[in-house]
Protein backbone atom coordinates (compact mmCIF):
# COMPACT_ATOMS: atom_id res chain seq x y z
CA UNK A 1 0.00 0.00 0.00
CA UNK A 2 1.30 3.43 -0.95
CA UNK A 3 1.41 5.73 2.09
CA UNK A 4 0.50 9.43 1.89
CA UNK A 5 3.26 11.44 0.27
CA UNK A 6 5.29 8.39 -0.73
CA UNK A 7 5.11 9.19 -4.44
CA UNK A 8 6.35 12.75 -3.82
CA UNK A 9 9.25 11.54 -1.68
CA UNK A 10 10.36 8.85 -4.10
CA UNK A 11 10.12 11.29 -7.03
CA UNK A 12 12.07 14.04 -5.27
CA UNK A 13 14.93 11.80 -4.12
CA UNK A 14 16.74 11.44 -7.49
CA UNK A 15 16.19 15.13 -8.17
CA UNK A 16 18.23 16.15 -5.13
CA UNK A 17 20.69 13.24 -4.83
CA UNK A 18 21.90 10.94 -7.58
CA UNK A 19 24.01 8.90 -5.16
CA UNK A 20 21.23 8.13 -2.69
CA UNK A 21 18.84 7.46 -5.55
CA UNK A 22 21.17 4.60 -6.47
CA UNK A 23 21.56 2.98 -3.08
CA UNK A 24 18.34 3.63 -1.09
CA UNK A 25 16.27 1.32 -3.36
CA UNK A 26 18.57 -1.51 -2.27
CA UNK A 27 17.14 -1.35 1.25
CA UNK A 28 14.21 -3.61 2.23
CA UNK A 29 10.76 -2.13 2.87
CA UNK A 30 9.83 -0.08 4.84
CA UNK A 31 13.43 0.86 5.63
CA UNK A 32 13.89 2.23 2.12
CA UNK A 33 11.09 4.73 2.57
CA UNK A 34 12.20 5.59 6.11
CA UNK A 35 15.71 6.45 4.89
CA UNK A 36 14.29 8.35 1.90
CA UNK A 37 12.18 10.52 4.20
CA UNK A 38 15.05 11.00 6.64
CA UNK A 39 17.40 12.03 3.84
CA UNK A 40 14.87 14.51 2.44
CA UNK A 41 14.35 16.12 5.85
CA UNK A 42 18.11 16.49 6.27
CA UNK A 43 18.29 17.95 2.77
CA UNK A 44 15.58 20.47 3.66
CA UNK A 45 17.67 21.57 6.65
CA UNK A 46 20.77 21.81 4.46
CA UNK A 47 18.91 23.84 1.83
CA UNK A 48 17.64 26.28 4.45
CA UNK A 49 21.17 26.71 5.79
CA UNK A 50 22.60 27.34 2.31
CA UNK A 51 19.79 29.11 0.47
CA UNK A 52 17.67 30.95 3.05
CA UNK A 53 19.38 34.08 4.37
CA UNK A 54 18.38 34.50 7.98
CA UNK A 55 17.01 30.95 8.35
CA UNK A 56 19.01 30.52 11.53
CA UNK A 57 18.18 33.89 13.02
CA UNK A 58 14.55 33.56 11.96
CA UNK A 59 14.18 30.21 13.69
CA UNK A 60 13.30 28.12 10.62
CA UNK A 61 15.79 25.38 11.44
CA UNK A 62 14.62 25.26 15.05
CA UNK A 63 11.03 25.05 13.83
CA UNK A 64 11.85 22.24 11.41
CA UNK A 65 13.38 20.17 14.21
CA UNK A 66 10.25 20.69 16.29
CA UNK A 67 8.00 19.59 13.45
CA UNK A 68 9.96 16.38 12.86
CA UNK A 69 9.21 15.39 16.44
CA UNK A 70 5.54 15.15 15.31
CA UNK A 71 4.17 16.84 18.40
CA UNK A 72 0.58 18.12 18.81
CA UNK A 73 -0.60 20.26 15.91
CA UNK A 74 2.29 19.38 13.61
CA UNK A 75 0.00 19.04 10.57
CA UNK A 76 -1.22 22.66 10.59
CA UNK A 77 2.17 24.00 11.60
CA UNK A 78 3.79 21.95 8.83
CA UNK A 79 1.64 23.59 6.17
CA UNK A 80 2.50 27.05 7.44
CA UNK A 81 6.19 26.20 7.68
CA UNK A 82 6.31 24.91 4.09
CA UNK A 83 4.96 28.19 2.74
CA UNK A 84 7.20 30.42 4.86
CA UNK A 85 10.32 28.34 4.25
CA UNK A 86 9.80 28.41 0.49
CA UNK A 87 9.41 32.20 0.53
CA UNK A 88 12.59 32.51 2.60
CA UNK A 89 14.75 30.94 -0.11
CA UNK A 90 16.82 33.25 -2.27
CA UNK A 91 15.69 33.57 -5.89
CA UNK A 92 18.63 31.58 -7.22
CA UNK A 93 17.99 28.49 -5.10
CA UNK A 94 18.06 25.26 -7.16
CA UNK A 95 14.59 24.40 -8.44
CA UNK A 96 14.53 20.83 -7.08
CA UNK A 97 15.60 21.96 -3.61
CA UNK A 98 13.01 24.76 -3.63
CA UNK A 99 10.26 22.30 -4.56
CA UNK A 100 11.40 19.97 -1.78
CA UNK A 101 11.25 22.76 0.80
CA UNK A 102 7.78 23.70 -0.44
CA UNK A 103 6.77 20.05 0.06
CA UNK A 104 8.04 19.80 3.64
CA UNK A 105 4.55 19.12 4.96
CA UNK A 106 4.18 16.20 2.54
CA UNK A 107 7.49 14.72 3.71
CA UNK A 108 6.31 15.08 7.32
CA UNK A 109 3.04 13.32 6.47
CA UNK A 110 5.04 10.44 5.04
CA UNK A 111 7.21 10.29 8.16
CA UNK A 112 4.09 10.14 10.34
CA UNK A 113 2.76 7.19 8.31
CA UNK A 114 5.89 5.09 8.92
CA UNK A 115 6.23 2.61 11.81
CA UNK A 116 6.75 4.11 15.25
CA UNK A 117 10.29 2.69 15.51
CA UNK A 118 11.38 5.07 12.74
CA UNK A 119 10.32 8.33 14.40
CA UNK A 120 12.75 8.79 17.33
CA UNK A 121 15.84 8.09 15.21
CA UNK A 122 14.83 10.62 12.54
CA UNK A 123 13.75 13.22 15.10
CA UNK A 124 17.05 12.98 17.01
CA UNK A 125 19.05 13.25 13.79
CA UNK A 126 17.28 16.37 12.54
CA UNK A 127 17.40 18.00 15.99
CA UNK A 128 21.13 17.38 16.36
CA UNK A 129 21.81 18.53 12.81
CA UNK A 130 19.88 21.79 13.09
CA UNK A 131 21.32 22.57 16.53
CA UNK A 132 24.78 21.92 15.11
CA UNK A 133 24.19 24.21 12.14
CA UNK A 134 23.15 26.92 14.57
CA UNK A 135 26.28 26.35 16.66
CA UNK A 136 28.66 26.43 13.70
CA UNK A 137 27.16 29.59 12.23
CA UNK A 138 27.12 31.43 15.55
CA UNK A 139 30.64 30.37 16.45
CA UNK A 140 32.32 30.77 13.06
CA UNK A 141 30.06 32.34 10.47
CA UNK A 142 28.27 35.35 11.80
CA UNK A 143 26.08 36.72 9.04
CA UNK A 144 28.46 36.42 6.13
CA UNK A 145 28.98 32.68 5.76
CA UNK A 146 31.72 30.50 7.19
CA UNK A 147 35.16 31.56 5.98
CA UNK A 148 37.15 28.61 7.18
CA UNK A 149 36.88 26.60 10.38
CA UNK A 150 39.60 27.07 13.03
CA UNK A 151 41.22 23.63 12.87
CA UNK A 152 40.73 19.96 12.10
CA UNK A 153 38.76 19.23 15.30
CA UNK A 154 36.31 21.99 14.32
CA UNK A 155 36.03 20.50 10.82
CA UNK A 156 35.42 17.07 12.34
CA UNK A 157 32.71 18.52 14.58
CA UNK A 158 31.02 20.17 11.60
CA UNK A 159 31.13 16.88 9.70
CA UNK A 160 29.53 15.21 12.71
CA UNK A 161 26.66 17.71 12.83
CA UNK A 162 25.80 17.37 9.14
CA UNK A 163 26.70 13.74 8.44
CA UNK A 164 28.12 11.83 11.42
CA UNK A 165 24.74 12.10 13.10
CA UNK A 166 23.23 10.54 9.96
CA UNK A 167 25.51 7.55 10.50
CA UNK A 168 24.12 7.26 14.02
CA UNK A 169 20.56 7.48 12.73
CA UNK A 170 21.13 4.84 10.06
CA UNK A 171 22.62 2.50 12.65
CA UNK A 172 19.57 2.92 14.87
CA UNK A 173 17.24 2.24 11.96
CA UNK A 174 19.24 -0.80 10.85
CA UNK A 175 19.14 -2.30 14.36
CA UNK A 176 15.44 -1.57 14.78
CA UNK A 177 14.51 -3.08 11.41
CA UNK A 178 16.59 -6.27 11.27
CA UNK A 179 17.14 -9.06 13.79
CA UNK A 180 20.31 -9.93 11.87
CA UNK A 181 21.83 -6.54 12.73
CA UNK A 182 21.10 -6.58 16.46
CA UNK A 183 24.09 -8.79 17.40
CA UNK A 184 26.37 -6.43 15.44
CA UNK A 185 25.46 -3.35 17.48
CA UNK A 186 28.70 -3.31 19.48
CA UNK A 187 30.73 -3.24 16.26
CA UNK A 188 28.55 -0.76 14.41
CA UNK A 189 27.89 1.97 16.97
CA UNK A 190 31.53 3.03 17.57
CA UNK A 191 32.11 3.34 13.82
CA UNK A 192 28.83 4.96 12.80
CA UNK A 193 29.99 8.57 13.14
CA UNK A 194 33.13 7.98 11.06
CA UNK A 195 31.01 6.51 8.28
CA UNK A 196 29.06 9.75 7.96
CA UNK A 197 32.05 12.03 8.52
CA UNK A 198 34.07 10.29 5.81
CA UNK A 199 31.46 10.94 3.14
CA UNK A 200 30.94 14.55 4.24
CA UNK A 201 34.65 15.37 4.29
CA UNK A 202 35.01 13.92 0.80
CA UNK A 203 32.17 16.14 -0.41
CA UNK A 204 33.75 19.21 1.21
CA UNK A 205 37.04 18.56 -0.58
CA UNK A 206 35.30 17.87 -3.88
CA UNK A 207 33.18 21.04 -3.65
CA UNK A 208 35.84 23.41 -2.35
CA UNK A 209 35.74 25.69 -5.40
CA UNK A 210 31.93 25.71 -5.59
CA UNK A 211 31.72 26.64 -1.90
CA UNK A 212 34.27 29.42 -2.31
CA UNK A 213 32.33 30.84 -5.25
CA UNK A 214 29.25 31.21 -3.06
CA UNK A 215 31.17 32.76 -0.18
CA UNK A 216 31.86 29.78 2.08
CA UNK A 217 34.89 27.73 3.06
CA UNK A 218 34.83 24.71 5.35
CA UNK A 219 38.58 24.00 5.33
CA UNK A 220 40.62 24.43 8.55
CA UNK A 221 42.29 27.82 8.76
CA UNK A 222 45.29 26.52 10.70
CA UNK A 223 46.12 24.02 7.96
CA UNK A 224 45.63 26.66 5.28
CA UNK A 225 47.95 28.99 7.17
CA UNK A 226 50.56 26.23 7.45
CA UNK A 227 50.68 26.25 3.64
CA UNK A 228 50.68 30.04 3.41
CA UNK A 229 47.03 30.18 2.34
CA UNK A 230 43.70 31.64 3.37
CA UNK A 231 40.26 31.30 1.76
CA UNK A 232 40.81 34.39 -0.41
CA UNK A 233 44.04 32.98 -1.91
CA UNK A 234 43.16 29.29 -2.32
CA UNK A 235 42.22 29.53 -5.98
CA UNK A 236 44.91 31.98 -7.12
CA UNK A 237 47.02 30.37 -9.89
CA UNK A 238 50.23 31.51 -8.23
CA UNK A 239 49.37 29.52 -5.11
CA UNK A 240 48.31 26.33 -6.89
CA UNK A 241 51.21 24.17 -5.65
CA UNK A 242 50.46 25.17 -2.04
CA UNK A 243 46.77 24.49 -2.50
CA UNK A 244 47.48 21.04 -3.95
CA UNK A 245 49.73 20.23 -0.97
CA UNK A 246 46.93 21.29 1.40
CA UNK A 247 44.46 19.10 -0.49
CA UNK A 248 46.79 16.10 -0.27
CA UNK A 249 47.01 16.55 3.52
CA UNK A 250 43.21 16.69 3.89
CA UNK A 251 42.68 13.78 1.49
CA UNK A 252 44.84 11.70 3.82
CA UNK A 253 42.53 12.62 6.70
CA UNK A 254 39.50 11.60 4.62
CA UNK A 255 41.12 8.28 3.71
CA UNK A 256 41.61 7.54 7.40
CA UNK A 257 37.89 8.10 8.00
CA UNK A 258 37.05 5.88 5.02
CA UNK A 259 39.14 3.07 6.52
CA UNK A 260 36.82 3.13 9.55
CA UNK A 261 33.77 3.42 7.26
CA UNK A 262 34.84 0.20 5.54
CA UNK A 263 34.91 -1.59 8.91
CA UNK A 264 31.45 -0.20 9.63
CA UNK A 265 30.12 -1.58 6.34
CA UNK A 266 31.70 -4.98 6.90
CA UNK A 267 30.18 -5.14 10.38
CA UNK A 268 26.77 -5.36 8.73
CA UNK A 269 25.65 -9.00 8.36
CA UNK A 270 25.99 -10.81 5.06
CA UNK A 271 22.36 -11.88 5.53
CA UNK A 272 21.46 -8.24 4.73
CA UNK A 273 23.17 -7.61 1.38
CA UNK A 274 20.97 -4.58 0.69
CA UNK A 275 22.23 -2.83 3.83
CA UNK A 276 25.81 -3.66 2.90
CA UNK A 277 25.49 -2.33 -0.64
CA UNK A 278 23.71 0.77 0.65
CA UNK A 279 26.86 1.63 2.61
CA UNK A 280 29.48 0.24 0.23
CA UNK A 281 28.38 2.16 -2.87
CA UNK A 282 28.96 5.66 -1.47
CA UNK A 283 32.09 4.44 0.33
CA UNK A 284 33.69 3.23 -2.89
CA UNK A 285 32.47 6.32 -4.77
CA UNK A 286 34.26 8.40 -2.13
CA UNK A 287 37.46 6.43 -2.72
CA UNK A 288 37.27 7.17 -6.45
CA UNK A 289 36.57 10.83 -5.72
CA UNK A 290 39.62 11.13 -3.46
CA UNK A 291 41.73 9.45 -6.15
CA UNK A 292 40.58 12.15 -8.56
CA UNK A 293 41.30 14.97 -6.10
CA UNK A 294 44.69 13.93 -4.77
CA UNK A 295 47.52 15.83 -6.43
CA UNK A 296 45.10 17.36 -8.90
CA UNK A 297 45.22 21.18 -9.33
CA UNK A 298 41.95 21.08 -11.29
CA UNK A 299 39.98 20.77 -8.05
CA UNK A 300 40.48 24.53 -7.61
CA UNK A 301 39.19 25.34 -11.12
CA UNK A 302 35.57 26.38 -11.82
CA UNK A 303 34.73 23.13 -13.65
CA UNK A 304 34.11 20.36 -11.07
CA UNK A 305 36.27 17.24 -11.04
CA UNK A 306 33.93 14.26 -11.47
CA UNK A 307 34.11 10.48 -11.56
CA UNK A 308 33.61 8.87 -14.95
CA UNK A 309 30.27 7.09 -15.39
CA UNK A 310 31.93 3.93 -16.68
CA UNK A 311 34.16 3.76 -13.60
CA UNK A 312 31.11 4.16 -11.36
CA UNK A 313 29.17 1.42 -13.15
CA UNK A 314 32.14 -0.95 -13.12
CA UNK A 315 32.69 -0.40 -9.41
CA UNK A 316 29.03 -1.06 -8.64
CA UNK A 317 29.22 -4.41 -10.45
CA UNK A 318 32.43 -5.38 -8.66
CA UNK A 319 30.89 -4.46 -5.30
CA UNK A 320 27.75 -6.49 -6.01
CA UNK A 321 29.82 -9.53 -6.95
CA UNK A 322 31.80 -9.34 -3.69
CA UNK A 323 29.11 -8.20 -1.25
CA UNK A 324 29.07 -11.46 0.74
CA UNK A 325 32.87 -11.74 1.14
CA UNK A 326 34.71 -9.51 3.60
CA UNK A 327 38.07 -10.62 2.21
CA UNK A 328 37.07 -9.80 -1.38
CA UNK A 329 35.69 -6.41 -0.36
CA UNK A 330 38.86 -5.57 1.57
CA UNK A 331 40.91 -6.48 -1.48
CA UNK A 332 38.71 -4.35 -3.73
CA UNK A 333 39.00 -1.42 -1.32
CA UNK A 334 42.79 -1.73 -1.26
CA UNK A 335 42.95 -1.90 -5.03
CA UNK A 336 40.66 1.09 -5.48
CA UNK A 337 42.60 3.14 -2.95
CA UNK A 338 45.79 2.63 -4.95
CA UNK A 339 44.25 3.48 -8.33
CA UNK A 340 45.96 6.52 -9.91
CA UNK A 341 43.82 9.37 -11.15
CA UNK A 342 42.26 8.89 -14.56
CA UNK A 343 43.76 11.05 -17.33
CA UNK A 344 40.63 13.18 -17.62
CA UNK A 345 40.99 14.21 -13.99
CA UNK A 346 44.47 15.63 -14.55
CA UNK A 347 43.28 18.58 -16.61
Amino acid sequence: MVVPGESFCRTQLPRVSRTFALNIPLLPEPLDLAVTVAYLLCRIADTLEDEAPGALQGGLLEELAGLVALGPGWEARGQSFSQRARLALRSGAPVAEAELVAGTSTVLETLASLPAWVHPHVARCVRTMTDGMNHIQQAHGGGAGVRGLPDLPALSLYCYYVAGVVGEMLTGLFIASSAWVVPREARLVPRAVAFGRALQLTNILKDVREDLDRGCCWLPRDRMAAHGLEPATLVLPGHRARAVALMEELVAVARGELDVALEYSLALPTEEPGLRLFCLYPLFFAVLTLNALEGNPAVFDPVPVKMGREAVRALMVLTQERVASDAALRALYADCSRVPRAPEART
